[in-house]
């Protein structure tokens, strides 16, 4: 079957230029040219396209070049692995974003910090406390989320509760969104003893992995449809 760029163009509702630009990022086999220098595409390159097109709202485009280079070598099984180390990490984040909720309860922090004893504590002491790296903890001090004091002889960083409190809420939000950016967002509701926005955010975040786990699953039906025909047509 012998297909014009238009064609595969209306039946996908994408640009002739994006299809132009999968075939120059190697995403799709190259085009069949014509003695006028047209290109024609075949079945194979449609199933390619719709391949793209339904993987692309779940995994991103980035996983999308990463995987259909290892499809057309061949590489069918590792592939398959691929998708499914993504769709087990998207699990992972909402088992987080899920827990996120639960620890986001007012209750909730109020027990955990009626459990602090101590008034002030070190950076090693915090990375304890809330099971966060001291690394990430200087990070997210870099970043601005964070401000501790300094012991004005060693110069060591001292967490009063206060702090953990915050520390507490930007790891918890940190596990459910993508974006120090959505972080500092919510941090100015936080400032003001408001967990509420925070709650809603990660609420949101779920929504969207529920909608993102659909996608997943839709794509990967498109490219375990592709696999198929790349046997057949090899047998």
């Amino acid at each position: 079957m012998e297909l014009r760029p238009i064609d595969i163009a209306r039946k996908l509702d994408v640009g002739t230029s994006a299809m132009r630009h999968y075939e120059e990022w190697g995403i799709v086999p190259n085009a069949i040219r014509k003695p006028n220098g047209y290109r024609k595409y075949t079945e194979e390159h449609l199933a390619y396209f719709q391949c793209i097109r339904a993987m692309y709202p779940g995994f991103g485009m980035a996983t999308v070049r990463r995987i259909m280079p290892m499809i057309q070598e061949g590489k069918f099984t590792e592939a398959l692995w691929e998708v499914n180390a993504i769709q087990a990490e998207l699990f992972q984040k909402k088992q987080q974003a899920t827990k996120a909720l639960e620890i986001l309860k007012p209750d909730n922090i109020k027990r955990f910090m009626d459990k602090r004893k101590k008034q002030l504590y070190t950076i090693g002491e915090v990375e304890k406390e809330i099971e966060v790296p001291a690394t990430t903890l200087r990070h997210w001090e870099k970043e601005g989320l964070i401000t501790p004091s300094r012991n004005p002889e060693s110069g060591y960083r001292l967490y009063n509760h206060e702090d953990i409190r915050r520390l507490l809420i930007i790891r918890t939000i940190h596990s459910s969104v993508y974006f120090l950016d959505s972080v500092r967002r919510i941090l100015d509701k936080i400032n003001q003893h408001s967990i509420s926005e925070a709650r809603k955010i990660t609420m949101e975040s779920l929504k969207y992995m529920d909608y993102q786990i659909e996608q997943q699953l839709r794509g990967a039906h498109y490219l375990f449809k592709l696999i198929e025909l790349l046997k057949e047509r090899r047998q």
